[in-house]
């Protein structure tokens, strides 16, 4: 379905780098980016563009408009978020999305990662050591920084900073003018090495869903759309809140298969069990 067919990515911040070679050589597609196409029209991490959509929508939005404009029916685009961790909030996590969309076939499939390596961090600064502090932290000049007047205002705001000597000028600037300044760690993929080594390895899980095909018709992207919960303690055999089975479904003739015990246990520790552990 793939092969010698010519696949868009949808970005202007390098994610080609890593994804690239990844899906030339698994799909035998040739990847190519529009210079025309600005993602940053769909939002922007420094705010200067409201992100309005969801990750996944927005990651889709940008996978349609970059085909039209290009005239490619087979597309991959990216979304990342960043924030508090779901179950640790004092822990700061990167959320990656990749969607591949073969228009000509009607077909979406999607990978996630979440991962607590990175960088992502910001801080109101008024002097040059805890800027110091701050930048050897976040892994620069490696890893680029923002400096700007405050955190909802873009005032004087400078991006993709990996110059010391830039990141000096621009903080006395913002200081003698502000009274402080306002840091942070730049996400966007080619300022963030970090961020980048997730997508590639988003970019491997994506691949491993599109060559998984359907058992009954081999079409690809045979993957879990439903998640039944309710592993039996192995203790007192309630059903607690861990997996039991996973349900696949064909997106193109229907066909359905579970896995049970996708994570190779039939009972649960009852260390997760709300009764036995409450």
């Amino acid at each position: 379905m793939f092969r010698g067919r010519k696949l868009l990515i949808a970005t202007k911040h390098g994610k080609e780098q890593v994804l690239s070679p990844l899906l030339e050589e698994a799909l035998g597609v040739s990847c190519f980016t529009h210079g025309g196409f600005d993602t940053d029209t769909l939002g922007t991490f420094s705010g200067e563009v409201e992100r309005t959509l969801d990750p996944v929508s927005a990651a889709r939005e940008k996978c349609l408009r970059a085909a039209r404009l290009a005239n490619c029916d087979l597309v991959v685009g990216s979304e990342g978020s960043f924030g508090p961790h779901p179950v640790l909030p004092f822990v700061a996590v990167d959320e990656e999305i990749l969607l591949f969309l073969d228009l000509r076939h009607s077909l979406e499939i999607m990978a996630r990662e979440l991962s607590t390596v990175t960088n992502f961090a910001s801080a109101e600064l008024t002097d040059r050591p805890s800027l110091e502090q701050f930048a050897q932290a976040a892994g620069f000049p490696e890893h680029a920084l923002i400096l700007r007047k405050s955190a909802h205002e873009t005032q004087d705001m400078r991006k993709g900073i990996r110059e010391p000597e830039i990141l000096w000028q621009h903080f006395d600037l913002l200081h003698l003018k502000y009274g402080s300044a306002y840091v942070e760690t730049d996400m966007r993929a080619h300022c963030n090495p970090l961020r980048m080594e997730l997508i590639r390895k988003t970019g491997i899980q994506l691949i491993e869903k599109i060559q998984t095909c359907c058992p009954a018709c081999a079409f690809p992207g045979f993957d879990v759309v439903e998640v039944l919960r309710g592993l039996e303690c192995g203790l007192c055999g309630t059903p607690t809140r861990s997996v039991r089975c996973h349900v696949k479904r064909c997106k193109n003739c229907g066909a359905v298969q579970e896995i049970w015990h996708p994570h190779g246990k039939e009972k649960e520790d009852p260390m997760h069990c709300d009764c036995c552990n409450p």
